[in-house]
């Protein structure tokens, strides 16, 4: 009976071990890569981060933030967040040694200088979210070469340069935010070429060129059905091939300098819900069907100069993707 009351208080130590062991250990170029990027980062991060095993060890639970997966006998960090915690100082290099990473958010803190080229080493990132730091200089081309991103955040930062064409190499891509940043240029009109693009945003910013430029034919863009183009120093008219972007939803282009009248190829567009054109030097008269049409909340036409009578529709708002998209 001793004997056997003994073994009973031993077991909750001998699972654990056990649980321990099963869990497998931490590949060291991960355990290093982490431990590297704790030393860099200030204490609101790292008081969280106790033990060296960014997985965890023994009965130390994972870092706050870090997700590890199992992969045959090591375990690997597949997601990186560590956001809102005011971290101050340049990129941490560190973070592109995680080989096997899939989701890296660092929003919302106070990181200074470039994104490093070795970004390209992350070849199944699928998340990157950076916005709301400090950033700057040009954006890498290297970014071009992870192949399986769908989410790139890198707005409200100081990123400057032209928009790099290699983002047409991301074929799973489906959100771009690069709004409230410094870039000139043109748009890439590459980007069209994206199949699965469905939100992109380069609002506030020192783009040039026209429409026509970044729609061609309107051939391109087969699944966008949110287009932000503006506070830019775009030109020209708006073409009746933006008519061909038959998903769209929002069309924002807002303070720019488009001429012309305004199509009435836009009524096609079925699903089209927010329309603003305001603050440009837009003439001639809103076509009749605007009005009529069965989704349109949103038609924003002041600061330009229609014709008498003409009159905008609904109340114009600040429009912002659902935060559920955002985090996904």
């Amino acid at each position: 009976m001793a004997a056997a009351a003994k073994f009973a208080r031993s077991l909750p130590v001998l699972l654990l071990l056990l649980a321990g062991a099963a869990r497998g250990k931490t590949v060291k170029r991960d355990v290093k890569a982490l431990n590297e990027i704790k030393s860099s980062l200030g204490w609101r991060v790292v008081y969280s981060w106790v033990g060296d095993d960014p997985c965890g060890h023994g009965d130390l639970p994972p870092w706050s933030g870090v997700t590890c997966t199992q992969q045959g006998d090591y375990r690997v960090v597949t997601e990186l967040e560590v956001y809102a915690v005011s971290i101050v100082g340049p990129f941490p290099t560190a973070v592109t040694n995680l080989l096997d990473l899939r989701r890296l958010d660092f929003h919302n803190n106070k990181l200074t200088g470039p994104i490093p080229t070795q970004i390209g080493r992350l070849k199944h990132l699928r998340i990157l979210n950076l916005r709301w730091n400090k950033l700057q200089d040009v954006l890498p081309p290297e970014i071009g070469g992870l192949k399986k991103l769908t989410h790139l955040y890198l707005s409200f930062n100081n990123f400057k340069g032209e928009i790099p064409v290699e983002l047409a190499n991301l074929p799973e891509l489906r959100y771009l935010y690069l709004h409230e940043n410094r870039f000139t240029g043109r748009i890439p009109p590459e980007l069209g070429t994206l199949k699965n693009l469905r939100h992109l945003d380069v609002g506030n910013n020192h783009l040039i060129g026209t429409l026509r430029d970044l729609i061609g034919n309107g051939n391109g863009f087969p699944s966008l059905r949110n287009l932000y183009l503006n506070n830019n120093d775009l030109t020209g008219v708006l073409p009746d091939q933006i008519a061909n972007l038959t998903n769209l939803e929002i069309l924002h282009l807002s303070n720019n300098r488009l001429i012309g009248s305004i199509s009435p190829k836009l009524v096609h567009i079925q699903r089209l819900t927010y329309l603003y054109l305001d603050n440009n030097n837009f003439i001639g008269r809103i076509p009749e069907g605007l009005y009529k049409h069965p989704f349109l909340k949103e038609l924003y036409i002041e600061g330009n100069q229609f014709r008498p009578g003409s009159k905008s529709k609904g109340t114009h708002k600040v429009l912002e993707l659902p935060e559920a998209d955002i985090l996904v």
